[in-house]
């Protein structure tokens, strides 16, 4: 453990679930109301603008996503980004826990290729991640 935030044990079975290409291609995280510990908050299988939707406007999220794209030679690619959003209206004290637990995320879910800290959905827009994941 680094010492974050502490992540439970039903997080990285999710991650793993989409990892191996079943039958999702997205998993969202929070922040537990006490703020100490990470949660599962959806498991499923969302186009990029149902993610965008699923990001709340004033709590932060981890999200981990299965990016598809194509590379300007129009080669298919495909990417698992773990994203951070933490939206300006953030409360001071969920914006530190919130930063910790992504320390911890970034640590334990091992197969992330892209790291995207958000703040904004101009952030997390399609070309936005398709441009940091190429």
């Amino acid at each position: 453990m680094s010492g974050g935030i502490p992540v439970d044990d039903s997080c990285i079975s999710a991650f793993q679930e989409l990892k191996s290409r079943r039958d999702i291609n997205t998993v969202i995280f929070r922040l537990s109301d006490s703020l100490e510990t990470v949660i599962p908050d959806f498991e499923g299988n969302l186009t990029h603008d149902e993610l965008l939707k699923a990001l709340p406007a004033d709590a932060s999220r981890y999200a981990v996503y299965d990016l598809l794209f194509a590379t300007a030679d129009g080669t298919r690619q495909e990417k698992v980004v773990l994203i951070s959003w933490c939206p300006a209206g953030t409360k001071a004290e969920e914006r530190i826990a919130h930063s910790s637990g992504y320390s911890t995320l970034r640590n334990l879910l091992d197969g992330v290729q892209v790291y995207v800290k958000a703040a904004d959905l101009s952030d997390v827009g399609y070309e936005a991640l398709v441009s940091r994941a190429s």
